[in-house]
């Protein structure tokens, strides 16, 4: 199984895509700009979206990918969701103002997509041997990450958070944690903006993930643009207990 990562960036800009991840060739992990990086025909083989939270740059792509293969799929897109999320989709995304409802069409009995409740805590089967999680987070509307288990290995990604409790003790659940993707939008100076923001800063982060009891290799996502290079240079001074590395768009990941 393979993690593709489509997009990872706090916003967009030349070769900037926002939170895109691609999971097994039929899976999205979120839905923001990087979706448009796949052709019509890998658009057309995903069966599943997992939102993390309603906010744009996590479902930008996702409007227009129901629209782009609307007419070339047989079965509908099911997306995965915790309520809240659901509901802020419906009623400001497909509400046939910004967006056809596409939960009705073509028709009411065959629509393109579908929605799932989803909380947190809950598994899905990616096949016979694999799951994904969903996993409580801390941000400004409610939010989650995702756990993928294979036999092989286990991935973590944090989603939009900021400091708490909750994830960090999920995570020392798990039997193991071979990568954990994990955000860091803003620089410590922005540290009060991050705060109010519900994200992480690179000091606020180095404090959590002393709770982490594993060992992953950590991926840093989500960084604010023109401060990527600040943001990690901070992160590696105030992070000494994991190997860490930036996260980029167009990286794959084994798993």
């Amino acid at each position: 199984m393979e993690l593709r990562v489509l997009g990872c960036s706090g916003g967009i800009g030349e070769q900037l895509r926002t939170t895109t991840l691609l999971l097994n060739k039929n899976i999205l992990i979120d839905a923001g700009t990087g979706v448009g990086d796949l052709t019509l025909d890998e658009m057309e083989k995903i069966h599943h979206v997992f939102i993390t939270h309603s906010h744009l740059d996590h479902i930008a792509g996702l409007p227009l990918l129901i629209d782009s293969i609307f007419e070339r799929i047989k079965s509908p897109v099911t997306i995965h969701a915790q309520p809240e999320t659901i509901k802020a989709v419906k009623e400001h995304i497909f509400n046939n103002v910004i967006w056809p409802d596409f939960t009705v069409l073509p028709t009411k009995d065959k629509p393109v997509i579908r929605f799932e409740i989803m909380k947190p805590g809950e598994l899905f089967a990616v096949n016979e041997n694999s799951n994904l999680q969903m996993v409580k987070v801390k941000h400004v509307v409610p939010a989650v990450g995702y756990v993928v288990q294979t036999p092989e290995h286990i991935l973590a990604f944090s989603g939009d958070t900021t400091t708490n409790d909750h994830f960090w003790e999920e995570m020392n659940k798990l039997p193991r944690l071979d990568y954990l993707i994990v955000e860091a939008a803003f620089t410590n100076q922005d540290y009060e903006l991050s705060r109010r923001a519900g994200h992480y800063c690179p000091d606020t982060l180095a404090e959590d993930i002393k709770k982490l009891q594993h060992q992953p290799h950590v991926y840093l996502s989500h960084h604010k643009p023109g401060a990527e290079k600040t943001i990690f240079a901070e992160c590696g001074q105030a992070i000494r207990t994991h190997k860490v590395t930036s996260l980029v768009g167009g990286q794959r990941i084994t798993l």
